[in-house]
């Protein structure tokens, strides 16, 4: 069962700034994430989840009724919990 991605436009403008290869690294992960997300995700404040790429944190709701996780919050390490 795969889930459908969706990301806010701050995680959008985000990743245009970011270099190539980090880039694809993030790409690549967020592709396996929607094939087994609860795999790599870990439970986070309430009803969202966390999600580990390098240095770089991921804040995500879950709908499981329709399949999708969104991206609420992107950046890195040190800035994301604050």
């Amino acid at each position: 069962m795969n889930f459908e991605i969706k990301f806010s436009s701050r995680f959008a403008k985000f990743l245009r700034s970011l270099p190539n290869n980090i880039l694809s690294r993030i790409k690549n992960k967020f592709e396996i994430v929607s094939t087994d997300p609860f795999r790599y995700l870990k439970h986070f404040e309430g009803d969202g989840y966390k999600l580990r790429i390098g240095d770089f944190r991921a804040i995500i709701d879950v709908d499981k009724d329709r399949n999708i996780l969104f991206v609420r919050i992107f950046d890195r390490r040190g800035r994301i919990y604050k």
